[in-house]
């Protein structure tokens, strides 16, 4: 018998946080983020938002059958705003992204 943690390679634990209105618009910006082990947390560059001589990136808009068939990664943070109800979305965490498992008193 085994008393510690197990944690399997295929396992597809996330958390789910609903914002405002939820899910109730048809469109969506996505913002991806990653979570370094230090705490950090960081944006990923997207290839399609990469643009010559902008400042601002271009946004990655998806539709809601799109954000609902997303699963983060282990260590990704994905954030979906609704483009005509800016109060309405939602953010998915990987497990690892949570911070629930984390070290409290690593030095």
């Amino acid at each position: 018998m085994r008393t510690g943690r197990m944690f399997h390679r295929d396992a597809q634990t996330f958390l789910v946080h609903l914002f405002g209105r939820g899910l109730e618009d048809e469109r969506y910006v996505v913002e991806t983020y990653r979570s370094r082990p230090d705490g950090q947390i960081e944006p990923v560059e997207t290839e399609q938002s990469r643009t010559k001589g902008r400042r601002r990136r271009r946004r990655t808009i998806a539709s809601l059958a799109a954000v609902k068939r997303m699963r983060p990664e282990r260590d990704q943070i994905i954030v979906c705003t609704g483009v005509k109800l800016a109060g309405s979305g939602v953010q998915l965490y990987g497990w690892q992204a949570t911070g629930l498992v984390a070290a409290r008193y690593a030095r």
